[in-house]
């Protein structure tokens, strides 16, 4: 189920142990990401969900300018 919540709801919930995943490509990822979040890009998502603690509430983030 997707949520869509504000700048100040995913800070305090990954203070309370969030997970911050940006599914961004790779290189938009090294150019600028949000503070402390991990980088699973959208098209390497299912190869990598195992590396995403199901025990945590998991935010994830996509930029697009279009």
């Amino acid at each position: 189920m997707a949520i869509l919540i504000d700048r100040e709801e995913v800070q305090a919930l990954v203070k309370q142990g969030a997970q911050l995943v940006e599914v961004l490509p790779a290189k938009e990822y090294a150019e600028d990401h949000l503070p402390g979040a991990v980088s699973h890009p959208l098209r390497q998502l299912d190869k990598e969900a195992n590396q995403i603690d199901r025990n945590r509430p998991v935010i994830v983030y996509c930029w697009d300018a279009a």
